[in-house]
């Protein structure tokens, strides 16, 4: 295993884990946007551009969902 495939896996492994564990805290969303941004480097690096892309809005779609769960939480309590 060369070291970009490693790292694609580390990727995917962090999104796995802190999807499973994301509704436990809001961090967790958090981190799963960075899995994602590292899952769309690992795209890029590889040369799959369409999947690149893809995991770039998916980092989008979790730093809102992070940023508004956030906002919900301070305001709850």
């Amino acid at each position: 295993m060369d070291r970009l495939t490693a790292f694609g896996l580390f990727a995917v492994t962090v999104m796995l884990i802190c999807y499973m564990l994301e509704e436990r805290a809001p961090r967790w969303t958090l981190l799963f946007a960075l899995g994602c941004v590292m899952g769309s480097v690992y795209g890029f690096l590889q040369g799959a551009w369409p999947f690149g892309l893809v995991e770039l809005a998916w980092a989008a779609v979790a730093l809102r969902k992070w940023r508004d769960r956030r906002r919900r939480d301070m305001m709850a309590g």
